[in-house]
């Protein structure tokens, strides 16, 4: 199984929220997972965020970085090219659907194109409601 994590569900697992453990499973499971740069920059923002506000010790915040990082590493990450852009440009199910949102399901659309099964990870409902209007299966179920 090949799925596209969205940044809500990445959040969740980095930050070990109420659904971030089925979020682990999901991509513990799966056989490949692909992702949006945009997956990991939003990531990073969240743990910038949270330095520069001080909601979390500075040891956290670096012990979840290298967690994102570790696990990114292993991901197969998509640029947000021309494609992409060009895609998210175009109506979507469900609009109105937010900038950031569109660019997630515009570059899981594209990566679908090259996979034979590819199922959307996120947690966020808009995109839950758009994806499976779109065709894919939305986990966590």
């Amino acid at each position: 199984m090949s799925v596209y994590a969205e940044s809500s569900a990445v959040v969740a697992w980095l930050f070990g929220e109420a659904d971030g453990e089925a979020v682990r499973e999901t991509l513990a499971n799966a056989d490949r997972v692909v992702a949006s740069d945009l997956t990991v920059l939003e990531c990073d923002r969240v743990l910038i965020r949270a330095q520069v506000t001080q909601e979390i010790p500075e040891a956290r915040i670096a012990a979840l970085r290298a967690r994102l990082n570790a696990a990114a590493a292993h991901w197969t990450l998509l640029r947000v090219d021309r494609g992409v852009v060009d895609r998210a440009r175009r109506p979507l199910p469900g609009e109105p659907i937010r900038t950031l949102d569109a660019l997630h399901l515009s570059s899981a659309l594209l990566a679908r194109e090259a996979l034979e099964r590819l199922d959307l990870l996120s947690l966020d409902q808009r995109i839950r409601a758009s994806g499976a209007q779109l065709g894919f299966t939305v986990l966590p179920a």
